[in-house]
């Protein structure tokens, strides 16, 4: 019996529902069986009101542009620890058992750590991969994925000190001890404001990088960008 090989891992920069997402999707989609399982976790997002339609709409883009692979999609609220929308819920979960496409994005990097961390959405979507699914992640899980996080929300919004979180280092048992930088050329601040580095600003993130330790490889990831690991 062949050993089944690891799925792909697709990160987006940004731009995982834009029209120019749909050759990703294919290039990842193809080398999946028929139908493809998809499931889409909510928890990046958890702490929003709207947490299942930022992920329904993950959801509504793969069904209507990639109607060729039929894809059975289903949304987990996975959404906070302690609830009913346990990302250690079980029941809630089942459907990751037979995904062979798993995706979450937007939301916050290091409340995705918070909660997906030793959780056993975690644990299944590890186990998932290992067997060949495939794992799309944007935004927000990009980065939760990092052996370091960036705490995008804590500095650029509330204005905290400058710091990195611990991330789920997704790599690290490769042997690879990777930084994820989505947004990487952004420029949402226009001339005023330089918001690249994922709204860091070169300055800040230069900053940044200093206090990392040795050993990691930083990855940036431009807007509308995807990079693919086999």
């Amino acid at each position: 019996m062949t050993e089944a090989a690891p799925g792909l891992v697709a990160l987006f920069g940004s731009g995982e529902t834009a029209a120019s997402a749909q050759a990703v999707y294919e290039h990842v989609f193809r080398r999946l069986p028929r139908p493809v399982h998809v499931s889409v976790l909510e928890t990046p997002a958890g702490f929003e009101l709207n947490s299942p339609r930022v992920a329904g709409r993950v959801a509504d883009f793969v069904r209507e542009h990639l109607p060729n692979y039929a894809p059975e999609v289903t949304v987990i609220p996975a959404r906070k620890r302690g609830t009913p929308f346990s990302p250690d819920n079980s029941v809630i979960l089942t459907p990751l058992l037979s995904a062979n496409a798993i995706m979450f994005g937007a939301g916050s990097p290091t409340y995705t750590v918070h909660q997906l961390k030793n959780s056993l959405a975690w644990y299944m979507l590890l186990a998932r991969h290992r067997l060949g699914s495939a794992l799309v992640l944007a935004s927000a899980a990009t980065i939760a994925i990092s052996a370091y996080a960036l705490p995008v929300y804590e500095i650029y919004k509330v204005g905290q000190d400058l710091h990195w979180s611990e991330g789920l280092d997704f790599f690290g048992p490769c042997g690879m001890r990777l930084v994820f930088i989505p947004h990487w050329n952004n420029s949402d601040g226009g001339a005023e404001l330089d918001t690249s580095r994922c709204f860091m600003g070169q300055e800040r993130f230069d900053q940044l990088v200093a206090m990392l330790p040795d050993g990691l490889t930083i990855v940036g990831i431009d807007e509308h960008t995807a990079l693919i690991f086999d």
